[in-house]
């Protein structure tokens, strides 16, 4: 198997603190953490950031991205400006910050709106630039990334050299299509949420997806050499699944 660097989505322990998910990630041998702007990095609290930062690097753990929750289009009216992300993201060290692409599927979006969406999607894309952050937007239901197809639009649309993508598996796709939407999105990929649900969104442990996700990051290595795979969903919240988890990451990036 090709090498990816494992991590996490601190999000998927909402209720532990930084300091607990540190210990964690590093008791799971994980490599690095996206850190949440929800709870765990809140945005604009740049001294919080400055701190999870310092943390997470003198455990020998990198910072993969800052999860920010900022919706195009509509954050910067209804919170958070984006102003405050980036802040937190460069107090955090991130060298990337995950977006959202609005608030409608694709299917409810007309040409004015996905016109919009774009247009903001540029406006941060070059502002992080200027402290040398990339944006990514995620792969996500009920955003204009909710199917391959409308994702590559945006981002052509879009256009711009810092505006990158964030691939998970959406969970209606069969397994071939979704190696056919990471194949596609290979020029803007970053990184990868890693997740295994069945098709009633039950999570599952992750090496019940052993034949589904052998095939996804042997071609996210090839795509993107350097990229995270992340963890996240883990079955109950548990830590314990997460370590088991983990486990079963590091088994397939390591073989």
């Amino acid at each position: 198997m090709p090498k990816l660097t494992p991590g996490l989505v601190s999000i998927t322990f909402r209720k532990l603190s930084p300091d607990e998910v540190i210990d964690l990630t590093c008791r799971a041998g994980l490599a690095s953490i996206e850190w949440g702007g929800d709870i765990h990095c809140p945005h604009g609290d740049e001294g919080a950031a400055r701190r999870v930062g310092e943390a997470t690097r003198a455990a020998g753990l990198a910072v993969a991205a800052y999860g920010s929750y900022y919706r195009l289009g509509h954050s910067e009216q209804d919170g958070p400006a984006f102003d405050l992300v980036l802040r937190s993201a460069a107090a955090l060290g991130a060298p990337l910050i995950r977006v959202w692409a609005g608030t409608r599927g694709s299917a409810q979006a007309d040409p004015s709106y996905r016109d919009w969406v774009a247009r903001e999607a540029r406006r941060i894309a070059e502002q992080a630039a200027g402290q040398g952050i990339r944006i990514a937007l995620e792969f996500h239901g009920q955003t204009l990334t909710d199917t391959t197809e409308s994702a590559l639009a945006l981002l052509e649309s879009a256009a711009h050299p810092n505006l990158r993508c964030l691939w998970q598996p959406g969970n209606a796709w069969s397994p071939a299509d979704r190696l056919s939407s990471l194949r596609r999105i290979g020029p803007w990929l970053e990184h990868l949420h890693v997740f295994h649900w069945d098709d009633a969104n039950r999570r599952l442990t992750l090496a019940q997806g052993a034949s589904d996700w052998s095939g996804y990051l042997r071609e996210a290595a090839t795509l993107r050499p350097n990229a995270a795979a992340l963890l996240e969903f883990v079955a109950g919240d548990s830590p314990e699944a997460f370590l088991q988890d983990a486990a079963t990451l590091r088994s397939w990036l390591e073989a």
